[in-house]
């Protein structure tokens, strides 16, 4: 019996020297044999513990976020149906939107647009030439295309737009041709060249520089094969970039009152503050919002749809 006792004893000494010749088996001091539910078993004591999972609180605060939406939503429900009375009389008045058209669309609505055109295209133009200066092998138009680039976005276009209407022709006598149309194109036309320069800088750089040298192989100038290879692809690359510009001097151009606008070349806020402040009511803002909103909602789906297109190409 003591013979059978001490082996008892002295067997797991055997065993311990033996496995410590070979890497340590994990499941040993797991006390498993890979049993599938050993995950689930340590999650839920960690839950019987007070522990949250990454899971749970995310759900909590998925639950918070719809709270404190469905709360915002309830009070501005009820604030707007006691005030209502009040609010519709300040600024839903049907007969002073009824007496704005169709002046809102022929006069304030084209105007806008006209402006907005004229400033994209002189904006397209002058950045397209900056950005190709700004990606120049001569250091001079580099230095050149940044200074205006950071000059002109860092200065507000309210300030460009008045120093190109009044600053340039008191200061050096030139005259704008066009009038305030003129004015108006150059002054939001110089603000929006410095971004475009930007993202046509970024759209051709995008470009795979392999298109350039298929190109150049082929025997094309460096000229020709930027013209007919690189830039058409860029332009593919940054059409919602340059959508959104488009959005944006839309609503710049309600800077273009500062000019002095006439009867006739009223765009859609110089019209709607005059009517406000001749009917003293706020539904021409009303009325002049949802024109800018039927102008630009159009616009920005077609980014938003743009933007999935090129996703799905990817």
């Amino acid at each position: 019996m003591a013979r059978s006792r001490q082996c008892r004893t002295t067997a797991p000494t055997t065993r311990s020297s033996t496995s410590g010749s070979r890497p340590p088996d994990p499941r040993e001091h797991r006390g498993d044999e890979g049993d599938p539910t050993r995950v689930p078993l340590v999650a839920s004591r960690r839950i019987e513990e007070g522990d949250v999972t990454p899971r749970q609180r995310a759900q909590l605060i998925r639950i918070v976020f719809y709270v404190v939406l469905i709360a915002g939503t309830a009070a501005v429900v009820f604030l707007g149906w006691r005030n209502w009375a009040t609010i519709q009389r300040g600024f839903f008045q049907p007969d002073i939107a009824r007496a704005m058209f169709p002046e809102v669309i022929t006069i304030a609505a084209k105007n806008t647009i006209i402006y907005t055109a004229l400033a994209f295209s002189f904006g397209l133009v002058v950045g397209l030439v900056l950005a190709l200066m700004k990606l120049s092998t001569i250091a001079p138009y580099r230095w050149i295309a940044n200074v205006y680039i950071e000059l002109f976005r860092g200065l507000p276009a309210l300030v460009t737009i008045i120093l190109v209407g009044f600053g340039l022709p008191i200061a050096l006598g030139i005259r704008i041709p066009g009038g305030v149309p003129g004015k108006a194109s150059i002054g939001l036309g110089v603000v929006a060249a410095a971004y475009m320069a930007e993202t046509i800088r970024a759209g051709i750089q995008a470009v795979p520089r392999g298109q350039m040298e298929a190109a150049r192989s082929l025997g094309m100038s460096y000229g020709r094969a930027m013209v007919s290879i690189v830039i058409p692809q860029a332009f593919r690359i940054i059409i919602p970039p340059l959508t959104n510009e488009l959005v944006l001097l839309i609503k710049d151009s309600s800077l273009v009152f500062v000019l002095g606008t006439t009867p006739v070349t009223k765009e859609l806020t110089k019209f709607g503050r005059d009517l406000m402040s001749q009917h003293f009511n706020g539904t021409p803002l009303t009325v002049i919002a949802l024109a800018y909103l039927a102008i630009t909602v159009p616009l920005t789906q077609i980014v938003a749809g743009l933007e999935r297109r090129q996703a799905r190409a990817r």
